[in-house]
């Protein structure tokens, strides 16, 4: 549904717990069609460390789309440029929230970004303008996950 009215902010802790959970149904919905579910499954567990996964992006610049007070996405980057995660709620897919998040990571970035993107994400990425630097496989929990490494050059 488009038109939706959406805010962006600086992430804090206590989005921590919706956040992950953004995250599990995402990638179980959104990359389904890309990855296997055993992929799903070793990519994406339920029951997330969430002192981890906080401290994360306490540790990036990292910032949350609202719809209201839900929160539609997330994504955050290291002080190196380095774009880590970026996610839409499933429901908000289309709505442009990836775009803008990305605009705003992006302007933090001195130099060089790069970015891990999945099968799902790489044509996102694309039009980007990031260039695929090479395919790769990472393994979560023994299971191999393709994906790609682009970068793109910050001006």
């Amino acid at each position: 549904m488009l038109g939706r009215k959406w805010v962006l902010r600086e992430y804090m802790s206590s989005d921590s717990e919706e956040t992950a959970e953004l995250f599990y149904n995402t990638v179980h919905t959104v990359n389904a069609a890309d990855y296997t579910k055993e992929q799903l499954d070793a990519w994406a567990v339920r029951d997330i460390d969430l002192e981890t996964w906080n401290q994360s992006f306490l540790e990036h610049f990292s910032i949350v789309a609202l719809d209201e007070k839900r929160i539609t996405g997330f994504g955050d980057i290291d002080g190196i440029g380095y774009l880590d995660r970026l996610y839409v709620h499933k429901d908000y897919q289309g709505e442009g929230i990836a775009t803008a998040i990305c605009d705003v990571l992006e302007q933090k970035a001195q130099g060089k970004i790069v970015t891990h993107a999945s099968i799902t994400a790489r044509a996102f990425f694309e039009k980007r303008g990031y260039k695929l630097q090479r395919e790769q496989q990472v393994y979560r929990q023994g299971i191999a996950l393709k994906n790609f490494i682009m970068e793109k050059e910050n001006k």
